[in-house]
C-alpha cells in the first residue's frame, strides 16, 4: 500500500494557511448505534428506518458503527490519522429524550467522556445540535412544520451548551435544513417520512427560525464565548443550456436549494424568487414579526456543506420548481453524485462575494464509493484519494482567490449508517466491517495522514501509524 500511496498525488500544502484545519466529521445517527440505551428515547430516524420500505434493505441505525461503546477506538483512528479538528453532533433524542425539560445525565457523561477523550488527544471538536435526529415525541406533536418545535430546539441548544460548552468552543446549530424540510417533509425520502409541499416549506422556515433562537439562546447562557455557525448544504447549480428557460429553471432550483437557507441568516430576508415561489404554500404567512432579525442574529462562521454540481433543465411537467436537473459528468460517485472540484471553488467564492465576510468551514465534503477489502485486509480507494486531492485543491484556489477558508472536514471519518441508502453506500476514511465492527484504515486515510504531516512541517507524523486495523 505504501507504493500505492506514494504514487498518489499530493497536496502543495503551502497554500493552506498556517492556521488551516484538517478535519473530518460524523453524525450521531450514522455512528452511535445503542438506540435503546442511556436513557435514548426514539428520534423520528429510528421510526422511519423500521417503517417498511423506508430505506434500502430495511436498514436501521440501531447499532451503526457501535460509536456509543467504542468511541475510544475511534478517536484513537482520528489521532492517528493526525486530525487536528473533528466534527461531531450530539443526538437530541439522547440528551432530551422527551423534547422538553432537563438533560439526561447518561447522555451528558456520555459527551462529556467523548469531548474529553478529544481534548486529551489534541483535537479541536466541532459539535453540531441538531443533526436529524429529532425526539419522534416532537414530531408527533407537529414536527418541524410547528412553530413550537423550533422553541423547544433553542430551549435544548442552550441546555446542552451550558452542559458541554466548557469542552467545546465551536458549535454548529443545524445542519442541512433543506434535507430535514425538503427531504422530510416533501420527497419523504428522509424522516419522518412526509409528503406534503406546504408542510416543507413551514418547516423550512422553522428550521431557520430555530438556528436563529438558537443563536440567542446560547449567547445568553453560561458559555456566552463559544463560537457559532450554521451548516447549509449549498448546491452549486448551472443552467443546462443559454435559453432563457433554462436559465430560468435554474434559477429556482438555487432558490429552492440555496438562497432559502443562505439569504435570511446572512442578508436577512428571503429573495423575492423564494417568495414567488413559495407564498402560495404559505411561507409569507409563517413570517412572524421579527422572525427575520431573529434569523440573521450574527453568527461567528460560516458551515459549507458541498456534493452537487446540479445541471438544470426547464421541465413544464415538474409541478413543483417546472425543473428537472442530472449530476455534472463524467465522473461520478457510487451515488452518481458529481466529481467536479471547480463547484466547490464556486460555492466557497459565491458564500463569500454575495452572503458573508465570516469565516468559512468546509464542515462537509466527501465521497462514496463501494469500498472493498483486498486479499491482504487492505481497503485502496484510489478513487477517493483523486477525490480528495481535487477538492482540497479546490479550496486552495478558494483561498488564493481571497476567501477566509478556516478548515475542512472530510465526510466522514468512518464509514456508516447513510441515511435511506442504508448500509450500501461508503464515504469514509476507516472501513467499518459491520459484521465484526473492525476498523480498517483505508489508503485514503493514510495519504490523508501524510498531507496534514506535511503541513504541519511533522514528516515523521505518519510513522504513527499502525498496519491501518485497530484491534478491538
Amino acid at each position: 500500500m505504501t507504493d500505492i500511496i506514494s504514487a498518489a498525488p499530493q497536496l502543495d500544502t503551502a497554500l493552506f494557511p498556517d492556521s488551516f484545519l484538517w478535519g473530518a466529521a460524523t453524525a450521531a445517527y450514522q455512528i452511535e448505534g445503542a438506540v435503546d440505551e442511556g436513557g435514548r428515547a426514539p428520534s423520528i430516524w429510528d421510526t422511519f428506518s423500521h417503517s417498511p420500505g423506508a430505506t434500502r434493505n430495511g436498514d436501521t441505525g440501531d447499532v451503526a458503527c457501535d460509536h456509543y461503546h467504542r468511541w475510544k477506538t475511534d478517536l484513537d483512528i482520528a489521532y492517528d490519522i493526525g486530525l487536528q479538528a473533528y466534527r461531531l453532533s450530539v443526538s437530541w433524542a439522547r440528551l432530551q429524550p422527551d423534547g422538553e425539560g432537563p438533560l439526561n445525565p447518561e447522555a451528558i457523561d456520555f459527551y462529556r467522556q467523548l469531548l474529553g477523550g478529544l481534548a486529551e488527544r489534541g483535537i479541536r471538536p466541532f459539535v453540531t445540535l441538531y443533526h436529524w435526529d429529532m425526539p419522534q415525541v416532537l414530531e408527533v406533536a407537529g414536527g418541524w412544520p410547528a412553530r413550537r418545535t423550533a422553541e423547544r430546539f433553542a430551549d435544548y441548544a442552550r441546555l446542552t451548551v451550558d452542559a458541554l460548552g466548557d469542552l467545546a468552543e465551536d458549535w454548529i446549530t443545524v445542519n442541512e435544513p433543506w434535507c430535514s424540510s425538503f427531504n422530510g417533509y416533501h420527497a419523504g425520502t428522509h424522516a419522518p417520512g412526509r409528503r406534503d409541499l406546504g408542510a416543507a416549506v413551514a418547516a423550512a422556515h422553522h428550521l431557520n427560525v430555530a438556528h436563529g433562537l438558537a443563536v440567542r439562546s446560547i449567547r445568553e447562557g453560561a458559555h456566552p464565548q463559544v463560537r457559532i455557525g450554521v451548516a447549509n448544504l449549498i448546491t452549486d447549480v448551472v443552467a443546462a443550456s443559454d435559453r432563457h428557460d433554462d436559465i430560468e429553471a435554474a434559477a429556482r432550483i438555487d432558490a429552492n436549494n440555496n438562497l432559502m437557507f443562505l439569504a435570511p441568516p446572512y442578508l436577512g430576508h428571503y429573495p423575492a424568487v423564494v417568495h414567488d415561489l413559495y407564498d402560495r404554500y404559505g411561507l409569507e404567512s409563517l413570517i412572524q414579526p421579527g422572525d427575520l432579525k431573529t434569523i440573521s442574529t450574527p453568527t461567528d462562521f460560516v458551515g459549507v456543506n458541498h456534493y452537487h454540481q446540479m445541471v438544470v433543465s426547464s421541465d413544464p411537467s415538474d409541478p413543483h420548481l417546472g425543473a428537472s436537473f442530472t449530476h455534472a459528468e463524467p465522473a461520478s460517485t457510487s451515488l452518481g453524485w458529481s466529481i467536479k472540484p471547480e463547484s466547490l471553488r464556486n460555492v466557497l467564492c459565491r458564500v463569500s462575494q454575495e452572503f458573508t465576510e465570516l469565516p468559512l468551514y468546509v464542515t462537509e465534503s466527501g465521497a462514496s464509493f463501494h469500498d472493498e477489502t483486498d486479499h491482504e485486509g487492505n481497503v485502496i480507494d484510489i478513487e477517493r484519494i483523486g477525490y480528495l486531492h481535487g477538492y482540497f485543491g479546490a479550496a486552495a484556489e478558494a483561498i488564493a482567490a481571497g476567501v477566509d477558508v478556516r478548515g475542512y472536514f472530510v465526510w466522514s471519518l468512518l464509514d456508516n449508517f447513510e441515511w435511506g441508502e442504508g448500509y450500501s453506500h461508503r464515504f469514509g476514511l476507516t472501513y467499518i466491517d459491520y459484521e465484526t465492527q473492525t476498523r480498517i484504515q483505508k489508503a485514503s486515510a493514510k495519504w490523508y495522514r501524510i498531507q496534514i504531516a506535511r503541513h504541519s512541517g511533522q514528516p515523521k507524523y505518519g510513522d504513527r501509524a499502525n498496519s491501518g486495523i485497530v484491534p478491538q
